[in-house]
């Protein structure tokens, strides 16, 4: 009896449970196109279901050991969710209801920067949590470095004054200070030097001296060298008869040089015959 009892009670759960279900009203799914949507409640209703995945979605994509793939693809559901999010938010302003877009909070990064603006794959795709830190990803969100302009040669001549070419040293008085204790330096060791030098000349010239007197003393005339001494003067040739003597050598130098033998023979026969005429 009892069980049959439990059987009972089962078969009339089961009854109920189908009775609910069938008086419970059916579970409405969210419109693919936010256009088919004409009622203003159910709109609004439909977008704080997207806020809500949103919400969730973002919390878990905070974790960064979900591995690449996933998160990848977490990253792309939200930016799903939050175009889609943007339609119904134009549809509710169709059906006369507030503008969300203007009165609701900006998504911004962490250095506040509204994240719509911020490119990834094309206007306005967005990258939440551990998607900012993937490989690929990190590199658009650092801050590209100046680029160094080179200045043209004219803005160079521009900056450059009478300081550039020194011309305004001397009017602090610090220069004018320093070259005259560096002059007065140099000079001091020039006369040194000058001293020094002049001393060591005067002493070798002393030497010298002495060791000239020393062998005048010592030295004995040979009677020969004494006697008269007769000189022949040789006759010098003068300036025409050696210009006439080296073209005279030019000359033979050239003929030995291109001309021949029998020539040469030739030229030196009539020369003695010219001069017996």
């Amino acid at each position: 009896m009892a069980r049959n009892e439990e059987k009972a009670q089962s078969m009339l759960n089961r009854l109920l449970a189908a009775k609910q279900a069938d008086a419970r009203p059916e579970r409405q799914k969210r419109p693919y196109l936010a256009t088919e949507c004409t009622d203003l409640n159910e709109a609004d209703k439909w977008r704080q279901q997207i806020l809500r995945e949103i919400g969730k979605k973002v919390m878990e994509i905070q974790n960064a050991g979900l591995g690449e793939h996933r998160i990848r693809d977490l990253n792309d559901e939200i930016n799903k969710l939050m175009r889609e999010k943007v339609h119904w938010e134009r549809r509710i302003v169709e059906l006369g209801g507030p503008d969300y877009s203007k009165t609701g909070p900006r998504v911004t990064d962490s250095e506040g920067r509204v994240m719509a603006e911020t490119s990834g794959r094309g206007a306005g795709y967005r990258y939440f949590g551990a998607a900012k830190n993937l490989p690929g990803v990190k590199e658009l969100f650092e801050k590209e470095a100046p680029r160094q302009v080179r200045r043209t040669r004219a803005e160079m001549y521009r900056l450059i004054n009478g300081d550039y070419y020194g011309f305004r040293d001397e009017d602090d008085g610090v220069l004018l200070k320093v070259e005259a204790e560096a002059e007065a330096q140099l000079r001091a060791q020039a006369s040194l030097r000058a001293i020094q030098e002049w001393e060591q000349q005067e002493a070798q010239r002393q030497s010298s001296a002495a060791a000239a007197r020393g062998t005048s003393a010592t030295v004995q005339v040979d009677p020969a060298e004494s006697a008269p001494q007769f000189v022949a003067y040789v006759p010098l040739p003068d300036a025409q008869e050696i210009e006439a003597r080296v073209l005279e050598g030019k000359k033979a130098a050239l003929l030995s040089k291109y001309a021949s033998e029998a020539l040469q023979a030739e030229q030196a026969q009539a020369r003695q015959l010219l001069n017996r005429g």
